[in-house]
This record gives C-alpha cells, sequence and structure tokens, in this order.
C-alpha cells in the first residue's frame, strides 16, 4: 500500500475527515472529531512509514506478541494505541483490518446523534 492508497482507503470510512492539529507533518484521520489513525508524512518519503491505531487492549497485547511490527503507541496511550510499522511482517489485508478497527472503535464510542449523522451520509 502507498500513501496514496492509505489516504483513499481512510478517506472512504463514513465522515472520516483528514486534518493537521499537531503540525505540517503529522496526519490525521477522525470520524465524529475523534482521532482513529495517525501517520507522518516525513516518515512515509523516507520509506519508513507506520500509523498510530486504536486497538482494543487486549488485542493489542497480543498483536504486539504475534507481530514484530506492532508497538505500543509511539506518543499514545500505550494501553489503546498501537503503532503499526509497513513494509513489515504485517500483511496488507492485516494492516487493512486494523485500520477499520481502530475507525470502528472509535464510531462506536460516539454518541448515538452523532453516529445517526455519520450513517445518513451519502444515503
Amino acid at each position: 500500500m502507498n500513501i496514496q492508497q492509505f489516504y483513499e482507503f481512510c478517506l472512504s470510512k463514513k465522515g472520516v475527515t483528514e486534518h493537521f492539529p499537531f503540525d505540517e507533518d503529522t496526519l490525521v484521520f477522525k470520524v465524529g472529531g475523534k482521532m482513529f489513525c495517525l501517520t507522518s508524512l516525513k516518515e512515509w518519503e523516507k520509506g519508513t512509514p507506520s500509523l498510530n491505531l486504536k486497538c482494543d487492549p487486549e488485542r493489542a497485547l497480543e498483536l504486539r506478541a504475534q507481530y514484530g511490527a506492532i508497538n505500543p503507541g509511539y506518543h499514545m496511550s500505550k494501553t489503546h494505541w498501537n503503532t503499526v510499522d509497513f513494509n513489515s511482517d504485517v500483511s496488507h489485508k492485516i494492516m487493512c483490518e486494523l485500520i477499520i478497527d481502530s475507525y470502528d472503535l472509535i464510531f462506536k464510542s460516539l454518541n448515538k446523534k452523532i453516529q445517526t449523522e455519520i450513517l445518513e451520509l451519502e444515503n
């Protein structure tokens, strides 16, 4: 997956917006105003991209034990976030599943009114 594919994949989810709230380097994807994915554009340019993704705490531990490229979230809550390195032992399919899982966790945490507004988008 290249950066364009990654970008389009994240934006293909309902209600997703992109932001640069921290600096000009850190691309953040949000749903309902809450972050579900962060990445450094400079790292993509250097060929060493990674993503910070929200994860269920128990699954986060399992994934870290299973994959060398999945570590506690860099500059994030180590319990709820993982940093996942691209170009590693994590397949394209698993990477997509992890992005979807992160999106779903955040979406489910939104109040019902916001969830409904997002679900009604593009219908």
